[in-house]
């Protein structure tokens, strides 16, 4: 019962097969007496020098510009500097600094020495790890 509706199905199969064989490549794709140099030579106008193409891309450019007010121009050198690479901004950027909290302790009223000497009470700051820590270039410093 089966075999009644593969024989059609694997038929249909190697006819579609061979019908695909039986095209040329010049009816799939023509491709016309244009060569892929003379196409070229078509998007970079003026006969492959690419002048015309240049001229309009210029033109287009130039549309787009605005000229320079003075405030741009006193601004310019204050603007270039945040954009300047040193080594001081090389090394802060590439290994930042991690937190390291201060903690502030009180110390209570209490005797010290050997002589039992009154020390009144007082604050004191410290900092939370005794080393100052870096990151790595490129780990997270900020807060998750």
């Amino acid at each position: 019962m089966h075999s009644n509706w593969i024989k059609p199905l694997l038929l249909a199969a190697a006819v579609a097969a061979l019908a695909g064989c039986a095209t040329s490549k010049e009816e799939l794709m023509p491709h016309g007496g244009r060569t892929m140099q003379d196409i070229w030579h078509q998007a970079a106008g003026d006969g492959g020098s690419g002048q015309v193409a240049r001229r309009q891309l210029l033109d287009a450019r130039q549309s787009l510009r605005r000229p320079l007010t003075d405030a741009d121009v006193q601004a310019a050198p204050a603007e270039q500097m945040r954009y300047t690479r040193t080594a001081a901004n090389e090394i802060h950027h590439q290994f930042p600094r991690l937190l390291n909290p201060d903690l502030v302790m009180y110390v209570y009223p209490h005797l010290a020495g050997t002589d039992p000497v009154p020390v009144p009470g007082y604050s004191t700051v410290f900092p939370l790890y005794q080393r100052v820590q870096y990151a790595m270039p490129g780990e997270r410093t900020e807060a998750y």
